[in-house]
């Protein structure tokens, strides 16, 4: 392997968790939204990444997609609410700010790792020069 096919894996891994931070960081912004364009509450989504092969044995990681979490809110009785129903409950996103969070500590720390790993191949590519020289 050499240090781009290196940097290009990390990178593909710095680009997934972005995306997954960015993600996270809707969820939680939309923690209390209970009216969206498309109607009703605002609906939690995950992101789903796939590997993608480098070369024959490497490879790197991308987004496959995002989905909606199918999970129902949870049902609070706010009859002041104009999102109520005729019962006088509204129907809450279906997001749950610890999980929200532990995700995001997950992210932060892959994250981490890429560049850890970036910075390793290009210390490495340095030394390599210097012994060049």
């Amino acid at each position: 392997m050499d240090l781009f096919t290196a940097m290009d894996i990390n990178a593909s891994g710095l680009r997934a968790q972005r995306t997954r931070m960015n993600i996270i960081s809707s969820n939680i912004a939309n923690a209390q939204t209970t009216r969206t364009k498309e109607g009703g509450p605002y609906k939690r989504r995950d992101v789903i990444l796939r590997s993608v092969p480098f070369e024959k044995v490497l490879s790197g990681v991308e987004v496959e997609g995002v989905v909606k979490d199918p999970s129902p809110g949870k049902r609070v009785y706010d009859p002041s609410n104009p999102d109520a129903d005729k019962d006088g409950y509204i129907t809450m996103p279906n997001v749950n700010i610890m999980e929200e969070m532990v995700d995001m500590i997950g992210a932060e720390r892959a994250f981490e790792a890429n560049t850890t790993s970036i910075k390793a191949a290009k210390d490495m590519a340095l030394k390599a020069i210097d012994i060049g020289r």
